[in-house]
């Protein structure tokens, strides 16, 4: 048995065992295969295995994996792509032709930019806003205080007819002590029902939860979860790609 097709039934049961690990009606939490630095081998094997949706964290490194997948024969319709990193203005022409969803607005400029490029390539991009429920300082996303205004930003500004907002998102603290991770996950859920409160709408979607934590998220509400090592095994950072973003 070769290394390739090992890694593709690993890859398979690793799926299965957090699927029966949901809890909750498995078509209520969707899965997003994090597949920032995997090959396109890994990715065109995993599209290939029916896995339908990929979440990417490196807007050049992603522009380059699709090309090149473009050029391959995995069929892309079986698949979707979002985009959970940190997303610089300059880089939004490299990420919106290729996704369904962005999980990271934190700002009415980035906001702007998305819409701009998604209304010149006539794309609906559905979004998520990013809250920093930690309250960590190295990490992006607006404070939770701040996300009913901010949202009726989104809402209320006309300009953005090519964004959808679905939800919001989160990176919990990576930490083994439950009761700050679970806190951190209700903080986002009663952010999004002070939203929907607030603006009288009906957002559902919780982006929360990866590997080391999704289980707790799921309990707290999840509707995504964010899996990339509990799928494919650890990663090896590259300098390369890492400095190139």
């Amino acid at each position: 048995m070769n290394n390739s097709y090992q890694n593709y039934i690993n890859i398979i049961n690793n799926i299965k065992n957090i699927t029966t690990k949901i809890g909750r009606n498995p078509n209520d939490v969707k899965v997003l295969a994090v597949s920032k630095t995997q090959n396109v081998n890994v990715l065109t094997s995993t599209i290939n295995s029916g896995i339908p949706i990929f979440a990417e964290s490196y807007a050049q490194e992603f522009r380059d994996k699709y090309k090149t997948l473009l050029n391959s024969n995995v069929n892309l319709n079986k698949c979707e792509f979002h985009f959970i990193g940190h997303l610089q203005t300059n880089k939004v022409k490299y990420v919106v032709p290729n996704v369904t969803t962005i999980h990271t607005i934190d700002t009415i400029e980035l906001a702007n930019e998305v819409n701009k490029y998604a209304e010149r390539i006539n794309k609906i991009i559905n979004i998520l806003i990013q809250i920093n429920t930690s309250a960590e300082i190295n990490k992006s996303g607006i404070q939770p205080e701040q996300c009913v205004n901010f949202s009726q930003q989104l809402l209320k500004t006309s300009q953005l007819k090519n964004l959808n907002l679905i939800g919001l998102m989160t990176i919990g603290t990576f930490s083994d002590n439950e009761k700050i991770i679970r806190q951190e996950f209700s903080i986002l859920n009663e952010c999004l029902n002070d939203i929907n409160k607030n603006n009288s709408i009906n957002l559902i979607e919780l982006s929360m939860g990866m590997s080391h934590d999704y289980e707790i998220a799921i309990e707290e509400g999840a509707t995504m979860i964010r899996i990339g090592t509990a799928i494919f095994g650890q990663r090896n950072y590259s300098k390369e790609i890492i400095n190139n973003e």
